[in-house]
């Protein structure tokens, strides 16, 4: 399989800044956290979806009777 030098530098960073953290992912979202505030761009938040109420507490309710049944 041919490499990506574009994926190879990616993780090389990914590494990179994982290390700087001691793997510690806490340290590495704070960090990110940072970053975002202190940068001058602009930054959209995904908006929440649509759940309807009567949908999710049926689907609730048939997984807790699968769970019942299951051995």
């Amino acid at each position: 399989m041919t490499r990506d030098p574009i994926i190879d530098d990616v993780r090389a960073i990914r590494e990179t800044i994982a290390r700087e953290h001691d793997y510690d992912i806490a340290a590495i979202f704070q960090m990110l956290v940072q970053a975002e505030r202190e940068s001058q761009r602009e930054h959209a938040s995904p908006v929440p979806p649509k759940v309807d109420p009567v949908a999710a507490a049926a689907q609730l309710s048939v997984a807790a009777d699968n769970r019942r049944r299951s051995p």
